[in-house]
């Protein structure tokens, strides 16, 4: 993993995301500090556009952000009469038909959809703030890496709003039904300390050591062989959908592929 990843030449460098690639390692940076990286739409459209240019080199993807905070969530321009330049106001979403609605907001999500693809594990370096839009983007990527001041929460239900960017399914799935209520019904912030301890993340660390671990994390993972990672997080993926017998026959049909490909009697 480079670093930093601002010393390569970005593939992508707008609206404040910046994708850079290093082999097998590419990295996404939300590049606003100055607004905590706040998130808008031609931001999700630049995550998109990332997403679009990943080479096939890329087996890990890593989402940092620069700044004190990961992300403080939507821009609040977004909720004024004028919106964003360009962009139609929240206010002009709603005065639309529900075909229309639907449309927006799912081509709002496809910046978050992403990053659970079957040939790539991301990881989110979360430091600061993560609110709103910023913990469902965290929430996005396979896997947490948290600094110790890292601080989430779900505001969307204290707004009249619900949470809309994809985060719903991997919160539910990562704390269970009864915590996600809580946590997105009150809105409070959820620390580095208990998103371990929830498996919201999956480790903290001083926020000085965030990218050592980030690194230390992605090298861990390349050190697998590509073709039994994908297999693997299919599976895992699929484990959810699937009730116990499925998932066995799943594992042995996996297992078949790569007892195949290993003694070169692949397709």
């Amino acid at each position: 993993m480079a670093s930093p990843a601002h010393e390569l030449d970005p593939a992508l460098d707008k609206d404040g995301v910046r994708l850079t690639v290093d082999d097998a390692i590419a990295t996404v940076t939300l590049t606003n500090p100055a607004k905590r990286n706040a998130q808008s739409p031609a931001l999700w459209r630049a995550l998109t556009e990332a997403g679009r240019l990943l080479p096939g080199s890329v087996r890990v993807v890593v989402l940092r952000a620069e700044g004190k905070s990961f992300s403080a969530g939507l821009d609040r321009q977004a909720f004024t009469p004028e919106g964003f330049d360009g962009e139609p106001s929240f206010i002009d979403l709603a005065r639309g038909d529900d075909a229309e609605l639907d449309a927006t907001i799912a081509e709002y999500q496809e910046a978050f959809t992403w990053w659970r693809r079957s040939d790539i594990l991301s990881i989110a370096a979360v430091q600061g703030h993560a609110i709103g839009a910023g913990f469902q983007l965290a929430l996005a990527c396979d896997l947490r890496v948290v600094a110790d001041d890292a601080q989430f929460a779900m505001r969307e239900t204290s707004l009249g709003l619900v949470p809309d960017l994809t985060g719903t399914h991997p919160l539910v799935g990562l704390v269970g039904y009864a915590r996600a209520l809580e946590i997105c019904a009150t809105g409070r912030l959820v620390m580095a300390e208990e998103a371990v301890s929830t498996g919201l993340a999956n480790l903290a660390v001083p926020a000085d050591q965030l990218d050592g671990a980030v690194r230390d994390l992605a090298s861990a993972v390349l050190a697998a062989p590509r073709d039994a990672v994908i297999e693997t997080k299919a599976l895992l993926q699929g484990a959810q959908h699937r009730d116990y017998e499925a998932q066995r026959a799943a594992e042995r049909a996996a297992q078949a592929r790569r007892l195949r490909d290993l003694a070169g009697l692949g397709e």
